[in-house]
C-alpha cells in the first residue's frame, strides 16, 4: 500500500473533502424533490442548480447513490440510433459527456474507442446502412464497412463465427465510448451537493400526495416533504411508485445481466455489438472485459444473477473469439430494465400536475444521463417539455404514436 494512502487512512482530519454533503435531517418543505438517486435524477438536480438557479431541491434514494442501474450497466456510449428523435436526443448526450470531466473537475475515464454493430445477414446489412443514412443526415459519423475493415480493426476476431454466422458488415460508429459508471453519479452528485442540493440516502419513498389533481408532497421512512415538484426517476421501480398515483404505464420489467472478466493486457480497442448472437464487449482500463447480452426472456423485479446467462454469453464468445477460453469470469451482476413496447424512453409531464417522469430507459439510459438530466431539470423548471423530449411524452402511448426505435436497440448495450 502507497505510503501516502495509508497515512491518509490513519489520519484523523482528513485533508480532503467529502465526495457531498449528507444532511443530518429532512427539511419540511423543498422547492423540488428527485425520486432516485442514481445518474438520471442526479443529473437532473445538478442541472436544476446550475442552469436554473434552483437549489432547495432534495434527492431521495433509498439504498446508496449509484446502487441501482448506475452502477450495473456496462458504460457504452453513442448516438448512433435509427429514428431522427433518438439519433438527436442521444447525439446532445455524447456533446455533454466530452466536456463533463472538466465540469466535475474528476476523471470519469471517458474514452472513444469507435462502436461496431456487426451485421450476419443481409437482413442486417440493409439495417445497418437505413442507420448509417439517418445518422450522417443528422450530422452523427457512422457508416456502413464491410468484414475487411472489422477485421483490420479487431484481427483478434474470428470473423467466420465458427463458421455458423460470419461477418457480412457493421455499423462503424467513430464517436463509441465507454466511461466509468460510478464516477458519473459521484460527479453529478458532488456538483449538486456544491450547490446546495440535499442529498438522503437510505430513504425510502412510502406514498405522495396530491391535492385537485397536483402533487403536493412525498411521505417517506424519515417523515413527510411538502413540495410541488416531483421528479421519478428510479427505472425498474416506476411501475411500483406510479401506482401511488393510480396513474398507468406500459412499462414492464427484465433482468438484464453483464459479467466482467480477469484483466488481461490491452488488445481490443474498440466496442464489438453483435445482435444476432446477442453480445456485446468492451475492454476497461484496467484490461478487464465488460460483456452483456440480450434481456432474460421473462419479467422479473429482481437482480439475481444466473449461471443461464453466464454459460450461453460464454459460448456466444467463444463464437467470436475462441482465443478466450481460458479466461477467468470474476463478477456477474444484473439490473432491472424498464422496457416501454417502442424501445424510446417516456420523459416530461404526466396527467398529475407537478410530477414528472424519466422512465423507460430499458438497456440504453447510462448514455442518455447528461442529456437526460439537462432536459429534465428544463421541464421542470419551466413547466414545458424540452424539445429534444417531445416525442417521448407519455401520452404517445394512448395515441399510438411510438417512435419505433427497436430496431437500434435490440441488444442491451
Amino acid at each position: 500500500m502507497p505510503l501516502r494512502l495509508l497515512k491518509f487512512a490513519l489520519a484523523q482530519n482528513h485533508p480532503e473533502p467529502r465526495m457531498f454533503r449528507q444532511p443530518d435531517r429532512l427539511q419540511s418543505n423543498y422547492d423540488a424533490v428527485i425520486i432516485g438517486g442514481g445518474g438520471h435524477g442526479l443529473a437532473a438536480a445538478y442541472y436544476l442548480a446550475r442552469d436554473h438557479g434552483m437549489t432547495k431541491v432534495a434527492v431521495l434514494e433509498q439504498g446508496y447513490i449509484g446502487g441501482g442501474n448506475t452502477g450495473r450497466n456496462t458504460t457504452i456510449i453513442r448516438s448512433n440510433y435509427l429514428t431522427p428523435e433518438g439519433v438527436k436526443f442521444y447525439d446532445e448526450s455524447v456533446r455533454l459527456w466530452q466536456d463533463l470531466s472538466t465540469d466535475f473537475d474528476l476523471n470519469l475515464f471517458y474514452s472513444t474507442r469507435g462502436h461496431f454493430t456487426l451485421a450476419h445477414t443481409d437482413a442486417a446489412v440493409r439495417t445497418m446502412r437505413q442507420r448509417a443514412e439517418v445518422n450522417k443526415h443528422y450530422g452523427v459519423d457512422s457508416e456502413l464497412v464491410d468484414a475487411a475493415a472489422v477485421q483490420a480493426a479487431c484481427p483478434e476476431m474470428d470473423i467466420t463465427c465458427g463458421g455458423h454466422t460470419p461477418v457480412m458488415g457493421a455499423l462503424y460508429h467513430a464517436p463509441g465510448s465507454i466511461a466509468r459508471h460510478d464516477a458519473v453519479a459521484w460527479g453529478y452528485g458532488r456538483g449538486a451537493s456544491d450547490r446546495g442540493v440535499e442529498i438522503h440516502q437510505q430513504t425510502e419513498v412510502l406514498g405522495i400526495t396530491t391535492q385537485s389533481g397536483r402533487v403536493t408532497g412525498v411521505q417517506t421512512s424519515r417523515g413527510e416533504i411538502s413540495t410541488p415538484r416531483i421528479l421519478c426517476a428510479v427505472a425498474g421501480s416506476t411501475p411500483r411508485l406510479l401506482q401511488m398515483l393510480e396513474l398507468r404505464s406500459p412499462l414492464y420489467i427484465h433482468p438484464l445481466q453483464a459479467m466482467v472478466s480477469e484483466p488481461m493486457k490491452p488488445w481490443l480497442d474498440p466496442i464489438i455489438v453483435s445482435g444476432s448472437l446477442h453480445v456485446y464487449i468492451s475492454q476497461t482500463a484496467r484490461g478487464e472485459l465488460v460483456m452483456g447480452a440480450s434481456l432474460d426472456p421473462y419479467e422479473l423485479h429482481s437482480t439475481r444473477s444466473t449461471l443461464d446467462f453466464a454459460e450461453g454469453l460464454s459460448a456466444h464468445m467463444l463464437e467470436l473469439f475462441p482465443f478466450l477460453s481460458h479466461v477467468k469470469i470474476v463478477r456477474q451482476w444484473a439490473g432491472m430494465a424498464d422496457m416501454t413496447p417502442d424501445f424510446a424512453p417516456i420523459m416530461g409531464k404526466t396527467p398529475i400536475a407537478g410530477f414528472y417522469l424519466d422512465a423507460g430507459w430499458g438497456t440504453w439510459g447510462f448514455k442518455a444521463t447528461p442529456v437526460s438530466g439537462k432536459t429534465m431539470a428544463y421541464t421542470m423548471a419551466c413547466d414545458r417539455p424540452h424539445h429534444l423530449i417531445r416525442d417521448f411524452s407519455l401520452e404517445r402511448f394512448e395515441k399510438y404514436d411510438l417512435v419505433a426505435e427497436k430496431g437500434a436497440a435490440s441488444v442491451g448495450h
